[in-house]
């Protein structure tokens, strides 16, 4: 997940030189921050089905292989075109990576351990940009923005390596008895489930800002705001810092309530959503702040309370989907909230270039950002019930252990 966010970062790390040295409109920039997400969605619905039957060791290491390769064509002199497919294709090979990754773990903790581990591997996008960050700003400073694709495909190889080494699937797979005698539950009423549905809203809030905080963050800084590139590199560390201990605070508090005996409506739903609407509240505020640093640590401390709700979603729906589908359910979870991905940044692109002002534009788009956000919080905490999910799934008379139902 680190490479995964470095990846990621990198388009809005350098869009001031890209927009300048492309001759780029706002609206086009925002299409480059959409088109990572243009197949985003598709490849971790397929994916996710291709987990349910195949090792995540080798999933992994073909994404990550993915990932490397669709770098280095922006090594060179590049057009747009170019630069737009190649997101494309990197997007493609990134979509599944978060509902696999999660999958992966949950292959070696419980249920009642598995959110803890989860933070952790949230984390990894927050360390992905505290880490690359400063030295991928460094290589655009002092070489050029081009460059810095290359590091991180150097990167993304280096990793695949070291997975191929080191990657290994956990002791908690069912064995074909245990699979056969598991409960199947239809896909239909799974997907539609209160709690699925209230992890897709919640956290398609949650993605709305962390999508602009990847394409539109750094350029705000530099273009409303009037900081250097220089600066602005080092500023835009901050929201991943602060996000970094909101999602090691709800993974910590969330096992401790679980441990306690709290229930997981309480221990995951309440404290998941919650930070949606409060963060969504202080990004209204942005428009009454008349000064940079204001601005910014509303910026930060808004869309930085988002990160609670990715710890808390994956081990919700793995309370209630079967094992033999937790990966695609993950997986079709993870395809639709980041469908905020597509849309947020063109918004944003688009408010921008028909606002009277940038920074007209800039606080429109973060205003829109913080609505959508309570709207998906307030859905999480009236939809988020996951301790009562599975025995309300399987009252259902159609559903049957696999040994037990009828052939197709």
């Amino acid at each position: 997940m680190v490479v995964n966010f470095a990846d990621k970062i990198v388009v809005g790390l350098a869009g001031v030189p890209i927009t300048q040295e492309l001759g780029l409109t706002p609206e086009q920039f925002g299409l480059l921050g959409s088109s990572f997400f243009f197949l985003f969605s598709i490849t971790a619905v397929v994916v996710g089905f291709v987990v349910n039957r195949v090792d995540t060791r080798w999933v992994l290491l073909v994404l990550a292989l993915i990932w490397a390769v669709a770098q280095f064509p922006m090594v060179g002199t590049v057009s747009f075109t170019t630069l737009l497919i190649c997101r494309i294709i990197l997007g493609a090979g990134e979509g599944p990576a978060f509902a696999v990754a999660a999958h992966a773990i949950y292959k070696w903790f419980p249920d009642h351990k598995r959110t803890l581990p989860t933070a952790i591997l949230s984390q990894g996008s927050a360390f992905g940009v505290i880490l690359a960050v400063p030295a991928l700003n460094w290589i655009i400073v002092n070489h050029s923005w081009h460059y810095a694709f290359g590091a991180l495909g150097i990167v993304g190889l280096m990793w695949a390596a070291a997975w191929l080494a080191l990657g290994k699937e956990g002791p908690l797979v069912p064995t074909a008895a245990m699979a056969a005698a598991e409960t199947r539950i239809p896909y239909a009423r799974l997907l539609t489930s209160r709690t699925f549905i209230g992890c897709v809203a919640a956290t398609f809030g949650a993605y709305w800002a962390l999508s602009l905080g990847l394409t539109w963050f750094t350029t705000y800084i530099i273009s409303g705001l009037g900081f250097s590139q220089h600066q602005a590199g080092l500023i835009s560390i901050t929201p991943w810092v602060f996000g970094a201990a909101v999602v090691m605070l709800t993974g910590w508090l969330s096992q401790l309530l679980m441990g306690r005996g709290a229930s997981s409506r309480l221990a995951r739903g309440v404290l998941g959503a919650a930070p949606l609407v409060l963060g969504g509240l202080i990004l209204l505020t942005m428009p009454l702040i008349d000064n940079p640093t204001g601005r910014i640590a509303a910026l930060v401390i808004g869309s930085g309370l988002c990160g609670s709700i990715y710890v808390v979603c994956p081990p919700m729906i793995a309370e209630f989907a079967p094992v033999s589908q937790r990966g695609a359910a993950i997986a079709i979870y993870g395809a639709l909230y980041t469908l905020a991905g597509i849309v947020a940044p063109l918004v944003m692109g688009s408010v921008v270039q028909h606002a009277a002002s940038l920074n007209e534009g800039y606080l429109t788009g973060y205003v829109i950002n913080g609505a959508v956000m309570i709207v998906s919080g307030l859905l999480g905490l009236l939809l988020l019930w996951p301790n009562t999910e599975r025995a309300r799934l399987l009252s259902s008379s159609d559903v049957a252990p696999v040994g037990l139902r009828k052939p197709a």
